[in-house]
């Protein structure tokens, strides 16, 4: 930091918080924070399907804690209302790529087919996948792609 720059006021509470902010952020905050709830909803679901599916397919587990990080609310220079931002963004948008990575382990085993249009997501191991047209010796591939997956993450 310079030292023409300002330091930020780390004890600046929610009351001094939410007069300084925004309407318009103030209005919209209520529909950020219920996002939470389809979040945890998505954690819990996510967590028990791949229990229980994961070990019948030998498919390796997602482990959580590498996807969901919640430590920028450690930082001191945040304010209170900073923090609470940070443990949110670090818990829902861990949650939506511990999902993607949980359903793109799927994805791998069971149908390891590019789609034919562009995806505008793409995860790791998409681009082992066969060809969207690629019919021949498809159960074989399929099943070295899954020894790969297997290989790749135990």
């Amino acid at each position: 930091m310079n030292k023409n720059d300002k330091k930020p006021d780390v004890k600046l509470f929610s009351s001094k918080f939410f007069a300084r902010t925004k309407i318009s952020y103030l209005i919209t905050m209520p529909f950020i924070a219920m996002m939470i709830i389809p979040a945890i909803i998505a954690d819990i679901f996510a967590s028990i399907y791949q229990a229980i599916n994961f070990p019948v397919y030998k498919i390796p587990k997602v482990k959580r804690s590498k996807y969901i990080i919640i430590d920028r609310h450690h930082l001191s220079h945040l304010n209170f209302m900073e923090k609470v931002f940070c443990v949110f963004c670090g818990y829902v948008n861990g949650v939506i790529q511990y999902c993607a990575e949980i359903g793109s382990r799927t994805e791998e085993f069971w149908c390891p087919i590019k789609h034919k249009k562009k995806t505008g997501f793409k995860h790791a191991r998409y681009d082992n996948y066969i060809e969207y047209e690629d019919s021949q010796e498809y159960h074989q591939k399929r099943k070295n792609i899954r020894l790969k997956m297997k290989k790749d993450l135990d």
